[in-house]
């Protein structure tokens, strides 16, 4: 980018050396960068020079929320919530540590910050479905819903090692994907979908308050879930407010793949629960109070507690932190709070 650009930030949760943004420097060129360091406060990420970063630990999460960063899952990619909570920007692109931009030419790499930008500033389609995905519509698509709905999350794909369970990981080990299908498509209204936090980004305005990851890993009974619960979440709001959500380029380039095995001890009770769980958020609804996405995700909480309890008493804890989330939103939304949060490391 040729200029700073004040309307996106990019957060990353990150264990390990990230030597590896080096090859998103063009991309982040004039972006800033949240990093959440998980794991070891005292690890050394190894960030290249000349990078617009600020790293968020452990203990800085827990001062800066007190009683309050329990909701803050650790030892999992959903600590990168926090960052969202942090970030001033209108717009979150969210990336893996082990993850690239694809190279488009010998010398160029894709930038999936501008793409996810231009998917979230452009139309959504979500009540009717539309065969030609988004290039064009189709003959038959009426022409009182081609105007279409604002777009609150741009999802994006991968090369290579794409989004598997630990069970379709471990039947199909030599799966990759190897080319880019040039289609982005609205995933439509009353549908549910997995949405991958390896490649995604927002619209904070629309939909932040919903964009929570839950509790997940240390102490929690699940793994790896963290993004689907974010999806599964965001997607009845986004349906009952009127926006849409995008799915398909930008791509990213996953590197490596997890092992199954220990995605599978993480992953079972979420398989074990996929039906319930399904047939839960098939049945949220909302009613004519419910006009913002706090609103929303507070009767959401209020749902979850009455209508998985029976399935695990987790759940209830769950809907706490949503709670606890949704106030901590409402709070770092304040301008001011936020331009004293930003410097609050310095």
């Amino acid at each position: 980018m040729d200029k700073k650009d004040t309307d996106v930030e990019v957060v990353i949760p990150s264990i390990r050396s990230l030597r590896n943004l080096e090859h998103w420097r063009e991309v982040l060129d004039g972006v800033h960068v949240i990093v959440i360091q998980d794991g070891d406060p005292s690890a050394k990420l190894d960030i290249p020079a000349g990078l617009d970063v600020t790293v968020w630990r452990r203990p800085d999460i827990e001062h800066l929320l007190g009683g309050r960063s329990w909701v803050i899952s650790s030892f999992d990619s959903g600590c990168r919530c926090f960052g969202f909570l942090v970030a001033t920007a209108r717009y979150i692109y969210t990336f893996d540590d082990d993850c690239t931009p694809p190279l488009h030419r010998v010398d160029r790499r894709a930038n999936p910050v501008r793409d996810h930008l231009a998917n979230l500033r452009s139309p959504s389609h979500p009540d009717y479905f539309n065969t030609l995905y988004d290039i064009e519509f189709v003959r038959g698509y009426p022409h009182s819903l081609r105007r279409g709905k604002p777009t609150a999350i741009s999802h994006g794909l991968w090369l290579e090692y794409p989004d598997l369970d630990a069970i379709t990981q471990r039947d199909r080990p030599d799966f990759r994907i190897r080319d880019e299908v040039p289609v982005v498509q609205t995933v439509p209204r009353g549908a549910q979908y997995s949405m991958c936090g390896m490649n995604v980004a927002f619209d904070r305005a629309l939909v932040g308050p919903a964009m929570y990851f839950g509790l997940m890993g240390a102490g929690q009974p699940w793994g790896r879930y963290d993004d689907l619960w974010a999806g599964w979440c965001s997607k009845v709001v986004c349906d009952h407010l009127g926006y849409g959500i995008k799915t398909g380029r930008p791509y990213v380039v996953h590197q490596k793949a997890s092992d199954w095995r220990l995605n599978l001890t993480r992953e079972e009770n979420g398989i074990r629960w996929a039906t319930e769980l399904h047939a839960f958020f098939d049945s949220v609804t909302f009613d004519a109070r419910h006009t913002t996405a706090s609103q929303c995700y507070i009767e959401l909480a209020r749902q979850v507690e009455v209508g998985l309890a029976a399935l695990d008493q987790y759940f209830v804890r769950l809907a706490e932190a949503m709670r606890v989330w949704v106030d901590l939103w409402e709070e770092f939304a304040n301008p001011r709070a936020g331009s004293d949060r930003r410097n609050s490391l310095s």
